[in-house]
């Protein structure tokens, strides 16, 4: 995958909005990796803000339909994952600022 590509579809991933935190998932870094292989299957790892998050199927679901209209992604896999551990420090400079948490 090039990155113009990887590009394009974190772009479109920064039109998902944290419903909790007004925040987009981007900058909360909350992706973790996002790929495509040569049959075009889109897998993205990402993680939640906590555990047990009420909004995960949202958020999911959110998440597939940025995608879907990028003509090389046939298929989309969200896979979240705990580990690493979401914290702060993951997020943008912008998004904490946001959030009115101390650089």
């Amino acid at each position: 995958m090039d990155e113009a590509l990887k590009e394009n579809m974190l772009g479109a991933l920064e039109n998902v909005i944290d419903p909790e935190l007004g925040i987009d998932i981007v900058n909360l870094g909350l992706i973790y990796d996002v790929d495509l292989n040569e049959e075009g299957l889109c897998t993205v790892t990402m993680t939640l803000t906590a555990m047990g998050c009420p909004l995960a199927a949202h958020i999911e679901q959110d998440v597939k339909g940025m995608l879907e209209d990028i003509p090389e992604i046939k298929d989309i896999d969200v896979n979240i994952v705990w580990n690493p551990p979401w914290g702060k420090d993951k997020m943008s400079r912008y998004a904490k600022i946001a959030l009115g948490i101390p650089d």
